[in-house]
């Protein structure tokens, strides 16, 4: 076997981005704190949220992510005087700011005098203000009035001590499909293709003579009679993520002219279906994310630990900030349950483990008007003699420890591959199902290796995978030959290559690939498949072969759901057969050592127990080891960032965990030698002592 490299690679020399974040962690340690909003209250309040905030460790808040129409009552007036004395109370308190630009919900007026600036949806509907986000990021008259309104507030505040970092807007995400918008998509394809020839060959517009003549009869993909054109359709998100990322990088680059010193960002929202984050990751500074796990959901701290294992590899492994996050209950969902101080302190924990250097909330102070007026906050509308606000405090404590912890990185030594072109190639109608999504598929695959302690990077399709010695490709319909090359070279090295089901089957058109699937990665998967069929509900029973897979695993285990495939093996190890139905005899299971690596076919959804068991005999023949032995079923989750180890207990029992040597708690400063006891929801973040 040839010899692999020791670690995954990642960005050696810091980015211009993470040297600005670092200067700022340098001073600051680990950055606390969360959106403020002073101008929804009485001056009288603000001196009392400054020595709240410095009581509670508070050293970095977002301020004036919606206060355009307070800046700008009127066209042309500017009013900054309140603003001023809010950043000299804060500054003065010893807190930070990230001041933002405010231009995530425009002035009433704006919208009154410029009608065109206001969004419009698939149906025609033009939206008006009264909520938020009531803009298209297509209107050239909105991008001139918030390029004013940011160029005055930059100029007028760059020099003020208590900034320190920069907020584009806020969650940039707004889908448009107007007359601007329908132009500007027109711009985006010609620039695309070239031609309208190349444009009818990609989108296949021989099929329902749907053929154009010039590139002025193409539209976005208004609500139609039936089907829309798939490929039209992926093409206009690929074009509203290019369009996002544009109106952001119009304001960060007038920021950076003024100031070239200070960290520009803007708030992502871990796998959100309207931007390419990719294609973003180069272009902020730090990876910043908004996270609101459901608590309704058990599978919610696997989940948020998938989403910042993508933060951090957004910008190769960098340490990112969670910008946003709830100190106990939101008000978005139908039926918000209240998170408890313990959830709420573990889920920081939990982000600092996988590589952010900041924990932020929305908001500091409780709202009492307005749609997120039950939104909880760090000061509750109970004020600070509250459960909510002490649980504030300790954290802040803690965070206050975690200062060696700056900087670190997780290394891992898998990798997941994730794709938002894909996954929208498979988001509309019109296919085999519609209950094979992508996101869920990667979380799935997630869980088993979250509950082991086996930590997982998030790639992107045709990235290099050099160190990685397990790659994932839980779902990834749509694969470029250079991406197939990529997965193919790394088996060929020695990696470990698992695949999941309708993978391969569509090139970067969303056009099927011709002969037998997934064409481009047949020789490595030594399967080769003819036709898809999904199961019926319920599923279909397995037939176990004989293999590598877990002989303890119990009969109800060999069970396989939503879709299959009649696949045949052309070298591969049947590990598992289809029992019954359409695909009686079929492969669903396969395993091709292929040189000194192996590829792995998962041709179904299969249950829990059966998907576990494939990615663990993956990962043990890979000989990739979890951070701690025997974590599976205890609740404990384990990272290791540099040379701290986390460990976090989700369960509501005590927990003990093996930890060889003698080790220091940050959180306490207590000696731990060779076991650590967790309280039920407790956690502890241990340095190992020298010798």
């Amino acid at each position: 076997m040839p010899a692999r490299p020791t670690a995954p690679t990642a960005r050696s020399v810091p980015t211009e981005g993470a040297t600005r974040v670092a200067a700022l962690t340098a001073d600051l340690g680990i950055l606390y704190g969360g959106d403020y909003n002073p101008e929804q209250w009485d001056s009288v309040f603000w001196k009392d949220d400054a020595r709240l905030m410095q009581e509670a460790g508070v050293n970095l808040v977002t301020v004036g992510v919606f206060s355009w129409a307070r800046y700008e009552p009127r066209p042309g007036v500017r009013d900054f005087g309140w603003l001023e004395e809010v950043l000299d109370l804060l500054h003065d308190h010893g807190v930070a700011v990230d001041l933002a630009t405010p231009t995530a919900s425009p002035p009433a007026w704006l919208g009154v005098l410029h009608p065109d600036t206001l969004p419009v949806d698939a149906d025609g509907v033009r939206l008006v203000a009264g909520s938020r986000n009531h803009f298209s990021p297509a209107s050239r008259v909105y991008r001139e009035h918030a390029l004013a309104i940011t160029s005055d507030l930059v100029e007028r505040f760059a020099p003020h001590p208590a900034v320190r970092m920069w907020h584009v807007g806020n969650e940039l995400g707004q889908v448009c499909y107007g007359d601007e918008s329908a132009e500007a998509f027109r711009t985006w394809l010609r620039a695309r293709y070239g031609t309208v020839d190349r444009l009818n060959e990609a989108w296949g517009t021989a099929f329902w003579s749907q053929r154009y003549d010039t590139f002025d009869e193409v539209l976005p993909p208004r609500r139609m009679p039936y089907h829309v054109n798939p490929t039209q359709a992926l093409d206009f998100r690929r074009y509203t993520s290019d369009l996002l990322l544009d109106l952001y990088r119009e304001q960060r680059d007038l920021i950076r002219v003024v100031d070239p010193l200070r960290p520009v960002t803007t708030n992502l929202m871990g796998f959100f279906p309207h931007a390419d984050y990719w294609s973003w990751a180069d272009d902020v500074d730090v990876a910043a994310d908004d996270a609101y796990p459901d608590l309704a959901d058990p599978h919610a701290p696997a989940d948020a630990a998938l989403t910042q294992d993508l933060m951090r590899s957004l910008r190769g492994g960098e340490p990112w900030m969670l910008m946003e996050s709830a100190t106990s209950a939101v008000s978005f969902r139908t039926h918000n349950l209240p998170r408890t101080p313990e959830a709420s302190r573990l889920g920081s924990l939990q982000a600092v483990a996988r590589g952010a250097d900041g924990v932020c909330f929305f908001q500091w102070r409780a709202s009492r008007a307005g749609a997120e007026r039950f939104h909880s906050a760090m000061l509750p509308h109970a004020g600070p003699d509250t459960r909510v606000h002490g649980a504030v405090r300790r954290l802040g404590a803690d965070l206050r420890t975690l200062r060696p912890v700056v900087g670190g990185r997780v290394t891992a030594r898998v990798a997941a591959l994730w794709d938002w072109p894909s996954w929208w190639a498979t988001s509309g109608p019109a296919l085999p199902t519609d209950r094979l999504d992508a996101l869920a598929q990667l979380r799935a695959w997630y869980r088993p290796l979250w509950e082991d302690g086996v930590a997982v990077d998030i790639a992107r399709p045709g990235a290099d995978l050099t160190g990685y010695d397990v790659v994932l490709v839980p779902h990834l319909s749509l694969l470029s030959p250079d991406a197939a090359g990529v997965l193919a070279a790394a088996v060929h090295q020695g990696a470990t290559l698992v695949v999941g089901p309708f993978s391969g089957v569509l090139d970067e058109d969303a056009h099927v690939v011709t002969g037998r699937a997934p064409a481009l990665l047949r020789e490595v998967l030594g399967v080769s498949g003819e036709e898809w069929a999904p199961l019926p509900d319920g599923g279909v029973e397995l037939v176990p072969g004989p293999g590598a897979l877990d002989p303890a695993l119990p009969p109800e285990a060999w069970h396989a759901g939503v879709l299959g495939e009649l696949v045949r093996a052309e070298g591969a190890e049947v590990l598992a057969t289809f029992a019954e139905g359409h695909l009686a005899g079929a492969p669903a299971l396969t395993r091709h050592a292929v040189g000194p690596g192996t590829a792995w076919y998962v041709g179904t959804v299969p249950s829990e127990d059966l998907l576990a068991a494939v990615l663990r005999a993956a990962v043990a023949e890979a000989g990739v080891e979890p951070v701690l032995p025997g974590l599976h079923g205890t609740g404990v989750e384990a990272v290791r960032r540099g040379g701290a180890l986390f460990l976090i207990n989700h369960a509501g029992t005590p927990a003990k965990v093996a930890v060889p040597g003698t080790h220091t708690d940050l959180l306490t400063g207590a000696r731990v030698d060779d076991e650590a006891e967790l309280d039920p929801w407790g956690a502890v973040v241990l340095m190992e002592r020298n010798a």
